[in-house]
């Protein structure tokens, strides 16, 4: 660790933002020299109930044949990418610290060290546990815990699911205590998105739990680094202006000093920027209020900062500390049955007609079946141009949506024998001889057979259940990390208000009605079932307008069809020129179950874009975004 004396800001690359992030980050990070510490994301709600009931199916396998075949229970492409870094790593005295372990922690730091033996290095490896709350949660449970959802407020009882595992997520503490002993890699189960970062920073400067500024603000520099490229250009309103160099995109690195600020940069000699404008895209993303809450400290999000100081160069400032819930948020799973989808394709004219006759047809099919499905959705996906200029722009998808716990209705029944056996498929293909002109089928019929799904239930547990602990490999040991003592009740609903002293519309002068994204940028995301979305411009005549245009009611407007009657939640960053919404429980359940074809809700923000408002023309002729 550095000395007592040291103040240099702590390097932190932000290499991994999904276990599909491309695999040469590691490597090139810890070659360049650029960075401290290494952290990556490799966890989802999707990756958490994929490797959570593998584990335990895993344990119910073995139990009836210790020879059984094993289920991946970590990031399976995580190996490939650390290998190759694992020599730099060394060389540069570069640390890692990663939530690839899932459900294995152990099993993945095993495997690392094994590799780092093979590679004939000397690096240290660590793991955290205790993120696996099932014991915990089924204990609770039995004593009547109603363990209610944050997405609806429903007990856990009434979800019609059984809970098969439950997951925590940790903060930074137990991943700063293995560095602090010696630990080159440290490998994390179920830690916060952020975590990494938290605990690299406390490690690097010596804060301990009481650092609340400090510990925010290394918490929002590991919000704006955890999503990898996202902070330098992905999914970035402003992409038109970053072709140049797009096909590689540099990955974030956060230079965290000791009161917790921040300066960003990227990779040298790669694509993409590091703008205010990329940093704020990324600030709005996945947040649920001006709380930024995490199980080592809550931020407070609405006097954040961003300063461009330098090409490439942003300084983060003004994030404020305060003390963590006594809980923390973890993630039940449940099997919840099977899903599967058929698809038509429309082209031409009368698209909305054609769609009415098709869902006429095959609810007709399924009439003394529908009850067994718990969901049944007709979606039409597009729509066709007037005077289309090729069939592929004239034609629409129609997509029908189920869900079942009887997976005997879906696939293809007895289709390959021409029976008559009743199927899901065969109640869609049956009507393709009755259909509507311009009608086809999708020939790869794949995606009816049906698929497990996992139903994923957010909910609350009190930090002190939880046994966290830093294993070191080495030696053997295990530190107890304590739960915080000096806390500050979470609370779901956060402050939620329209602008102060609004501004007269009318006085920005004449206007043209025109898309939203003409001058807005933003980004939306998905927390389970609620969507976030944020809007932000980049002069302060166009805030004044921003933020009195959008109020709660226009946002809900703006969304239209769209809106399921839930809530929405409202606050301002004035600094970053931002307002943001919180859709409430707007993505039907989630990630792992959702109807919806926007299933992480990233889409939102692009479809409010292009709706009409009344634009002040001198905001458009600075130039359309």
């Amino acid at each position: 660790m550095p000395s007592a004396t040291t103040k240099r800001a702590v390097r932190i690359g932000g290499c991994s933002g999904g276990f599909a992030d491309r695999q040469r980050a590691y490597h090139d990070l810890a070659k360049s020299g650029e960075v401290d510490v290494i952290v990556g994301d490799h966890m989802s709600e999707c990756t958490i109930a994929i490797h959570g009931t593998s584990k335990v199916r895993n344990a119910e396998a073995a139990a009836k044949d210790p020879r059984a075949a094993l289920l991946d229970m970590f990031d399976p492409s995580f190996m490939g990418s650390l290998a190759p870094a694992l020599p730099w790593c060394q060389k540069n005295n570069v640390r890692v610290a990663v939530n690839a372990g899932a459900s294995a922690p152990e099993q993945l730091a095993r495997l690392v060290k094994q590799e780092i033996n093979n590679q004939g290095l000397t690096l240290k490896v660590a793991w955290v546990e205790g993120d696996d709350v099932s014991e915990q949660v089924f204990a609770l449970r039995a004593k009547g815990e109603k363990f209610k959802s944050l997405d609806t407020g429903k007990d856990l009882a009434d979800w019609g699911h059984e809970p098969i595992c439950a997951q925590a997520y940790l903060g930074g503490m137990g991943i700063a205590a293995a560095l602090e002993a010696g630990a080159d890699v440290v490998i994390c189960g179920r830690v916060a998105d952020a975590a990494p970062c938290v605990g690299a920073a406390a490690w690097w400067h010596g804060w301990d739990a009481s650092n609340f500024d400090a510990l925010a603000g290394a918490l929002i520099a590991g919000h704006l680094i955890e999503c990898s490229t996202y902070a330098t250009g992905g999914y970035y309103s402003g992409f038109k202006d970053l072709f140049d160099g797009c096909e590689n995109l540099g990955y974030p690195i956060a230079a965290v000093e000791s009161n917790g600020d921040a300066v960003l940069t990227k990779e040298k000699g790669t694509g993409g920027e590091v703008s205010v404008g990329t940093l704020t895209s990324q600030l709005v993303y996945e947040i649920q209020g001006p709380l930024y809450y995490n199980s080592d400290v809550v931020a407070r999000l609405e006097d954040i900062k961003l300063e461009q100081i330098g090409k490439d160069q942003v300084l983060m400032t003004g994030v404020k500390g305060v003390p963590p819930p006594p809980t923390t948020k973890v993630g039940v799973t449940g099997h919840g049955g099977y899903q599967a989808e058929f698809h038509y394709l429309f082209v031409g004219l009368d698209i909305q007609k054609k769609a009415e006759w098709t869902e006429k047809q095959i609810r007709h099919a399924m009439r003394n079946h529908i009850d067994k499905f718990s969901v049944l959705k007709f979606h039409l996906i597009g729509s066709a141009p007037a005077d289309p200029e090729s069939q592929d722009s004239a034609t629409v998808d129609f997509r029908i949506f189920v869900q079942t716990k009887d997976p005997s209705i879906l696939g293809m029944g007895s289709w390959a024998s021409l029976g008559g056996a009743e199927s899901f498929t065969r109640w869609c293909m049956q009507n393709f001889l009755t259909s509507c002109p311009g009608a086809s089928v999708v020939p790869d019929g794949r995606q009816s057979s049906g698929k497990p799904i996992w139903e994923y239930w957010p909910t609350l547990l009190p930090q002190s259940l939880i046994r966290q602990k830093a294993c070191l490999e080495w030696s053997g040991e295990r530190i107890d990390i304590p739960s915080p003592t000096d806390t500050k009740p979470f609370s779901k609903q956060q402050d939620s208000y329209d602008t102060a002293n609004p501004a007269d519309l009318g006085s920005f002068g004449p206007t043209t009605r025109g898309p939203l994204g003409w001058v807005v940028m933003g980004r939306s995301g998905d927390k389970a079932s609620d969507a976030n979305v944020g809007f932000f411009v980049r002069h302060d005549d166009e805030w004044d307008w921003l933020r009195s245009l959008l109020s709660t009611q226009k946002m809900i407007d703006l969304l239209g069809k769209e809106y399921l009657g839930h809530g929405v939640d409202r606050f301002e960053m004035r600094h970053l020129r931002a307002v943001h919404f919180l859709v409430r429980d707007h993505l039907d359940r989630g990630f792992n179950s959702t109807s919806s074809m926007d299933a992480l809700g990233k889409n939102l923000c692009e479809f409010i874009r292009a709706k009409y408002v009344d634009i002040p023309n001198k905001f458009l002729e600075r130039g359309k975004i």
